[in-house]
């Protein structure tokens, strides 16, 4: 579900952050990230790891933003060949992440709207809005998401390509985890499952899945504000 996918791609950024960052790993492709850019990449990368359901026409992410992400989500999901198809593979999350990159490096504004659009599919599969109710939550996502991209305009969002294609890839492992897996190396045909989650929306997923995802963001974060010291201290005992 959103709020699973959600705090995935945030776990996944919290826990990519001090990987990216080592020198004898990546030699002088290491980058070392601020307070401020590792919390816009954890929002960004929370919002990315909806993004493969955008060839879902009829879910919450397609109300998001009303009557646009409503035809987006239809057309997207025909072009793509259906819900869990050419969206749920390595070749989106790699093309969105090199897709974002560009953007972001060359082409400000336009940076700018899809950071609007992923903030706001964020902000409703966590669920951010007023279930059942339009045009409220519609307003609601696009004036939240408005104030997050003022709040991050002004941070360097060099590393952009690599939180998004890092939630899109979250996303994919997560519904693998699912009985209906996903197309990894989509355009061929099979599919991957490790169906340790026996339904979408079950009590595993409610009960196991999102409370360890959120006791992992807890801890990582405070590690990456804190240091390390401090998060020993909290998983002690």
């Amino acid at each position: 579900m959103g709020k699973t996918h959600a705090l995935s791609g945030a776990l996944a950024w919290l826990g990519a952050v001090p990987v990216i960052a080592q020198e004898r790993l990546l030699g002088d492709y290491a980058v070392s990230l601020s307070a401020e850019q590792v919390a816009a990449g954890a929002v960004v990368c929370a919002g990315a790891a909806i993004l493969p359901d955008i060839d879902h026409h009829n879910g919450r992410i397609a109300n998001t933003f009303g009557p646009i992400t409503q035809h987006m989500c239809k057309w997207i999901g025909k072009l793509s060949g259906g819900h869990r198809q050419a969206t749920h593979s390595l070749v989106f999350a790699v093309a969105m992440g090199l897709l974002m990159d560009f953007l972001a490096t060359d082409y400000e504004y336009a940076w700018w709207a899809c950071l609007f659009m992923i903030v706001g599919l964020g902000l409703r599969g966590i669920g951010l809005d007023f279930e059942g109710k339009e045009p409220q939550s519609a307003l609601a996502d696009c004036a939240l998401a408005l104030i997050a991209v003022w709040l991050m305009h002004k941070i360097d969002m060099s590393f952009v390509g690599f939180a998004v294609g890092l939630g899109c890839f979250a996303h994919v492992v997560g519904d693998c985890l699912t009985p209906r897996g996903c197309p990894v190396f989509w355009p061929l045909p099979y599919r991957f499952d490790v169906p340790v989650i026996p339904r979408t929306d079950g009590k595993v997923e409610r009960w196991v899945v999102m409370p360890v995802l959120t006791l992992g963001i807890a801890v990582l974060a405070v590690r990456s504000v804190l240091g390390d010291v401090s998060a020993q201290w909290l998983t002690r005992g």
